[in-house]
């Protein structure tokens, strides 16, 4: 029976509790010290710079107390001046020899030039201006729910609220009893709040347990030697759109630890987690909460972030007490039980590479452990009602059929009965490759599918030609076969394949020795990209009309931290891209594995690539949806904005910022897209090939969101005289569409510029707008599907489940425009049940152990659908439905357990990975011309659209 109910770890404060009102001791920076901080801090700039740097930051003194002064709440990275707006918070007050020690620590960090007599004297003024030794901590008194609401009815919290209530709360989960289950307990400990964030961009309050230790079995194929981490819960307070009332949300995590070396990520900090017997800091307090110092790696060597000879760490003699960076990284679990008056612990990034534990927790075990700590939010606090299953519950219409399971012990079975097993399986089997098959000819127009296989082993090579044969059903319509050319040729298309080693192709960037950062990794990735480009033109020759490349290449394992430069993909992507051709990447066999699990696994990702390299193509399997013709208009346009951006940190250490459209429109026979200086939609596959090698001059935030509104409003212009749903992922682009935020957000009503919001129908009768926010920085609450235990063996189990669906919230007060979507159990995770745990013993209803610590655990996404603007009639329940449904695109390998994000979305997304800015002479012109629009639509009626370019017509 499919679970009723979805449980989410969020809670709402209680209206008859009244105000939550705490003491707090607070430290205000005084008014009069912001003309000569500012002074200080501006000395020796130039006027531009003093222009752009006109607040005094704060946010390295603030990194310095989270690592020697954890029980400090900071609020803000950024101080503000005045006794109405506190800089620091804490339970008591802070000693005062302490706490002038970190400001007269903070100012002499100001000056740009310590050597500069002027700056010293500089320093020496603005030490006599402002009195520090008047600085006192204030007792007060502080309002944890003070709000206001936006104009579209959403929860404004006081932006401390968002750092000061999760505090509050995790405070008193560590004052509980240890969680326990199965006779072990685990007791909590607050970690220092991380720095920087503020207001809604919070990250909370975070707690993590001891230390639990694993030793894998050396009959299992490990080596014996233990392996270490921990517990993690973090508390945060979100809001919902249109809701008056703020959330608080809960989440459960495992932090795992490295033990031996510690392979430093370039440009990133490694997080150290410190538990001094003593304070750092000379006089200071005994801290309670775990410390967080930052490690970084550059230019060779390795050191605390804040520290050095010249550092803060090493003025405020905190150096002492903490063991050598670089002995630190070379023995990371050295210190992990405690040593020299202090524990510290290095946490693991995937970056790194495997941990011996799995990641993330299974539906049961979270439970277990969140309905613990909420026991310490009453009575101020209560769950939100548990969410219900919509009305609008049937899945999208299916277009391909099932295929058959075939039993593990075929030879047991009765061979009548596999025999017609067997038929029906090779019979939905052809049905679903003349559909696909079918749709893949639409999208090319009637032209070949040829393609190009650059190989480094013949297993690879044999694995594509196999996944061309399966995922298309070729077999039987082969042609040529070999040595270098495999041609297969049906009813609906020809499929031409050729294959090539890579060769030199594939080699690291600057052969022997890795290109230094600048000139020198211009030219690596100019010389290659350029050399694939040439390959490539010199295949057309033999191959006419090729247009998708699969690439057999190491992965990023390969090219990890000193060898990061010398990754050829982006480089292979870029000269592909000069010639006309989208890629597909694709790993070689593992070396360390068993041949057969080798070849199984190649197998599995062969069929992946080729799905994923055709869907590059533009082909479409859109999900079609079961609602009906009167709650959802026939020929919906899906249109889907996304922002596609590189940093300076990127793969070709250039910048990039391309807003960018993707459209799926009946009649038109592919996926569309344009980008904001593109005149008229084209292929997909164009919009990809399109964002390579841009190199644009910087702009800046408000340009950014200017072009961004320019676009939005220029395409939905050119959208409204058909009916049109636009979809746009929260967190990829409300940063320069700020209507996009909960606070921005207001019913039927608008905002691309900046200014006021309009009513939708000023952009077209016939426009729906549905805005989607996933979990990304706890902005939708864990959840877990949930059903009452029955029998009396089994109460107390705590069981959770995992379950698909649409659902609709059941707070009292809110709007009836926000629902909530979740997919099925990953396709991935088939040998894990929702009750294996990770940081306890367990066993399950059978009876048998389910403590499993080196899986890796998955949960659903509690994806937020906002059904913000809608026309008069509607029904929005049935838009969000039809959202959610189209999660589910057959074609893809988790179409049975749904995307991510809606197929649109998802297309939309992917256009990242074309993000290679990098600049290039001489490029090869591809022998093609982009297509238009109308190369891809028989009924043209995308040319009506166009006319209609007036960008203030409203």
């Amino acid at each position: 029976m499919a679970y009723q109910y979805n449980r989410p770890a969020a809670y709402l404060p209680d209206p008859e509790q009244g105000p939550f009102v705490v003491p707090m001791h607070t430290l205000s920076l005084p008014a009069h010290w912001e003309e000569p901080l500012l002074r200080l801090h501006h000395g020796g700039m130039t006027e531009g710079q003093t222009e752009r740097r006109r607040r005094v930051p704060t946010a390295a003194v603030n990194q310095l107390m989270r690592a020697t002064a954890p029980d400090i709440v900071t609020v803000d990275s950024t101080a503000r001046f005045g006794s109405e707006n506190p800089w620091l918070y804490c339970q008591s007050a802070y000693p005062a020899a302490v706490t002038n020690l970190y400001i007269a620590t903070w100012l002499k960090s100001l000056p740009r030039n310590a050597d500069d007599p002027e700056t010293t004297a500089l320093l020496m003024n603005c030490f006599r201006d402002l009195d520090t030794a008047a600085l006192t901590w204030r007792p007060g008194k502080v309002d944890l729910l003070e709000q206001e609401l936006s104009p579209g009815g959403t929860a404004l919290p006081a932006p401390h609220v968002y750092r000061l209530l999760p505090d509050v709360l995790a405070e008193r989960i560590a004052r509980q009893a240890p969680y326990e289950h199965d006779g072990r307990q685990l007791s909590f400990r607050q970690v220092a709040g991380r720095t920087g964030a503020r207001g809604q961009g919070s990250g909370g309050a975070e707690l993590m347990s001891n230390l639990i230790e694993y030793v894998p079995g050396r009959r299992g194929g490990g080596d014996g030697k233990p392996s270490y981490y921990a517990a993690t819960l973090r508390v945060t307070v979100r809001t919902v759109p249109f809701s008056p009332v703020p959330r608080v949300h809960v989440a459960a995590g495992v932090r795992r630890f490295v033990t031996g070396k510690v392979y430093m990520p370039y440009g990133k900090g490694v997080s150290a987690y410190l538990l001094p017997d003593d304070s750092l800091v000379h006089d200071g307090p005994r801290p309670q909460r775990f410390a967080v110092a930052m490690l970084e790696w550059k230019n060779g060597t390795t050191d605390w972030r804040q520290g050095g000879a010249e550092g803060l760490l090493a003025r405020i003699s905190a150096l002492d007490a903490l063991p050598s960076p670089d002995r630190l990284v070379k023995e990371a679990d050295h210190w992990i039980h405690g040593r020299d008056g202090i524990r510290i612990a290095i946490g693991h990034q995937a970056a790194m590479g495997r941990h011996t534990i799995g990641s993330g927790l299974m539906p049961s075990e979270r439970r277990r452990l969140i309905e613990w700590a909420e026991r310490a939010f009453a009575p101020e606090f209560v769950p939100v009602p548990k969410l219900e299953r919509s009305a609008y519950a049937r899945p999208p219409k299916k277009q391909l059929k099932k295929l058959p399971s075939m039993p593990k012990d075929m030879e047991k079975k009765d061979p009548e009965v596999l025999a017609v097993r067997l038929d029906e399986r090779e019979r939905n089997a052809a049905h679903n490759a003349r559909i696909l098959r079918a749709r893949l000819a639409e999208a090319l127009e009637g032209e070949d599918l040829t393609a190009v296989v650059f190989h480094q082993t013949d297993a690879i090579r044999d694995q594509m030609i196999a996944a061309a044969e399966t995922g298309l059903g070729l077999a039987g319509h082969r042609r040529v076969q070999g040595p270098d050319t495999w041609v297969w040729e049906t009813e609906e298309l020809t499929v031409r394949l050729h294959a090539q080693p890579l060769g030199r192709l594939g080699a690291p960037l600057g052969g022997d020795s890795v290109p230094r950062r600048g000139q020198e990794h211009d030219k690596a990735i100019e010389e290659r990209r350029t050399d694939v480009a040439r390959t490539l033109a010199a295949l057309r020759e033999a191959a006419p009309g090729v247009r998708l490349a699969f690439v057999e290449l190491d992965g990023l394992d390969a090219f990890r931290h000193a060898k990061r430069r010398s990754d050829p993909k982006h480089a292979i992507r870029l000269g592909c891209a000069d010639a006309g051709l989208v890629t597909q990447f694709i790993r070689p066999p593992d070396p360390d594995a068993e041949t057969d699990e080798a070849i199984a696994d190649a197998g599995l990702r062969a069929a992946a690539a080729w799905s994923d390299g055709l869907r590059q193509t533009g082909v479409r399997l859109v999900p079609q949806h079961t609602l009906g013709d009167a709650l959802i208009p026939a020929n919906l346009n899906q249109v889907a904005f996304h922002l596609v951006e590189r940093r300076l940190d990127g793969p070709t250490g250039k910048q990039q910022f391309t807003p960018i459209a993707v459209l799926i429109r009946p009649g038109a026979k592919c996926v569309l897209g344009k980008s904001a200086d593109m005149h008229e939609w084209v292929p997909y596959p164009e919009l990809l090939k399109s964002l390579t090698g841009r190199v644009e001059g910087r702009k800046n935030s408000a340009e950014q969101s200017t072009l961004t509104a320019a676009f939005v409003k220029k395409t939905l212009a050119q959208l409204r005289s058909t009916p049109t749903l636009v979809l746009a992922h929260a967190q990829d682009v409300r940063k320069r569409w700020p209507w996009l935020r909960n606070d921005g957000l207001e019913r039927d009503r608008l905002g691309l510029d900046g200014g006021p919001t309009q009513r939708i129908g000023l952009y077209g009768k016939q426009l729906r707008v549905v805005r989607i926010a996933d979990g990304s920085r706890d902005e939708t609450p864990e959840c877990w599907a949930e059903a009452e235990e029955r029998s009396p063996e089994l109460k107390g189990q705590q069981r959770g489940g995992i379950a698909s669906g649409l659902w609709r919230p059941r707070v009292r007060g809110d709007s009836d425009r926000v629902f909530y979507s979740t997919t099925g159990k990953s396709g991935s995770q088939t040998k894990l049940t929702n009750d294996d745990a990770k940081l306890t013993p367990h066993t399950n209803a059978s009876g048998k152990n389910a403590y499993r610590p080196t899986v890796n655990a998955w949960n659903p996404n509690l994806l937020e659908l906002t059904v913000a603007c809608l026309q008069p009639g509607d029904d929005a329940e049935a838009w969000a439905a039809f959202v959610h449904q189209q999660r589910f695109s057959e074609d893809y390998r988790a179409g049975r357990e749904g995307l991510a994000l809606p197929l649109i979305l998802h297309l939309a997304r992917l256009a990242d990975a074309y993000a290679l800015p990098h600049e290039l002479e001489d490029a090869l012109d591809p022998e093609p011309q982009a297509k238009t629009v109308s190369d891809c639509n028989s009924s043209g009626q995308l040319t009506l659209d166009f006319e209609l370019d007036n960008e203030d017509e409203e």
